[in-house]
């Protein structure tokens, strides 16, 4: 099955104080066939972490960049749907589930694509279920 990929399961992977005993059941079952389907705003959030990560002092310069190194490796696909359309809906996922735009693309772009969730995030995760789409547990 394929799966919208979230920054929170993805960081969890890559940052050693935020490791997920769940997030790491999901790397190990992932199929070689499994697309894993992010939203362009998906790198930012991603590259953003890891740079705060970094003036943290969590996180050395090159771990930051093995960090970055690894999660390129996965079968990653960006959606780079944008527009007013994209917005629209945006807007409704947010306005009806209390969720910010930016989490409410995971949920649009999990919809759009007749994938589950992934992600560590549990208001996401509610709001994913509420529009009955699968949620990686």
């Amino acid at each position: 099955m394929d799966w919208v990929l979230d920054s929170s399961l993805a960081l969890a992977w890559v940052l050693p104080d935020e490791t997920s005993s769940r997030a790491d059941r999901f790397l190990a079952r992932l199929r070689r066939d499994t697309a894993l389907w992010v939203p362009a705003l998906w790198w930012y959030e991603v590259t953003n972490a890891l740079l705060v990560a970094g003036r943290r002092r969590r996180l050395e310069e090159p771990d930051r960049h093995r960090a970055l190194e690894s999660l390129g490796q996965l079968p990653l696909r960006t959606d780079l749907e944008v527009g007013p359309g994209l917005s629209e809906s945006l807007d409704t996922i947010a306005h009806a589930h209390g969720l910010s735009a930016y989490d409410a693309a995971y949920v649009e772009l999990a919809r759009r694509q007749g994938v589950g969730l992934a992600t560590l995030d549990e208001s996401l995760a509610a709001a994913a279920r509420r529009c009955r789409l699968r949620v990686w547990r």
